[in-house]
């Protein structure tokens, strides 16, 4: 079973609150599930990379786990497009006409495993208004990574993940991303605009065993529009170990889920 049939069959099957934030460029459901009620109230995606599918499953794995206090939202794979390309390649690609251009875009391999971006070539992970455009590895051209697209928000999945997050006003977000097993917590001048910043991340850390981390030079993620625009504590979490190749397959997820799936539910007592 491929890895958009996985969510979308735990998606219908959930019992919980849930709705689609949206769709991709293929017109795949872009699903969010809740967990809990009331405040603090998270919000966590993952899959924003193709190839980091396997964040999916543990999405899916904290759903099951739950929070004890609060609520969170997730969305396990905000990048349906990017990750079929990965994990199954062109035959998830509806039509010839865009089979054509992503062939161009990877270089003419078929082989689209390492493919991060979405179906327009888009690295989503680089199209949030947060100081666009101006990365040192930022590129202008579609392609399977760093892309960073037309205009901020330009894709219909980062679109759609922009506007669900301002419309909920989560206390914090976690991003999650393969691999290396590190966390990104800050952004600019974040640790002055959110206080709570350092003490989450640090909780992070604590649960997870992963060193904090800064990312010089990346700009226009999902987090940093977070801290910089909405002003809430955000992180991006690198999980799997660098022993690993990508795609991270199934052989990966044990060591994961088990550093990572109660991190949430830890978090959320963090107000108490």
């Amino acid at each position: 079973m491929d890895i958009y049939a996985e969510v979308t069959e735990f998606y219908e099957g959930y019992s919980g609150e849930k709705i689609s934030i949206g769709k991709s460029v293929f017109g795949h459901t872009m699903y969010a599930m809740k967990v809990g009620k009331g405040r603090p109230c998270g919000l966590v995606q993952a899959g924003i990379h193709g190839r980091e599918y396997i964040t999916a499953k543990l999405c899916l794995s904290q759903i099951r786990q739950g929070v004890s206090l609060g609520s969170c939202w997730f969305i396990p794979l905000v990048n349906p497009d990017g990750a079929l390309l990965s994990q199954v390649g062109l035959k998830s690609v509806p039509d010839a006409f865009h089979q054509k251009k992503l062939l161009e875009w990877n270089g003419g391999k078929r082989d689209f495993s390492l493919w991060k971006a979405n179906g327009q070539g888009v690295d989503l992970n680089v199209n949030f208004p947060a100081r666009w455009g101006k990365g040192v590895k930022n590129t202008r051209v579609p392609g399977g990574e760093n892309y960073v697209g037309t205009a901020p928000l330009c894709a219909p999945e980062s679109n759609a993940l922009a506007r669900f997050t301002q419309k909920l006003r989560p206390d914090y977000t976690v991003s999650y991303h393969t691999k290396g097993e590190e966390i990104y917590w800050k952004f600019g001048n974040s640790t002055h605009t959110c206080p709570l910043s350092k003490p989450l991340a640090e909780l992070l850390s604590q649960c997870t065993g992963y060193p904090l981390k800064e990312a010089e030079g990346s700009v226009g993620g999902f987090k940093d529009w977070c801290l910089e625009t909405l002003q809430i504590p955000s992180f991006t979490v690198e999980v799997g170990q660098d022993i690993f190749a990508h795609p991270l397959g199934e052989q990966a997820l044990p060591d994961i889920i088990e550093k990572n799936v109660d991190t949430i539910d830890r978090l959320s007592k963090f107000w108490v």
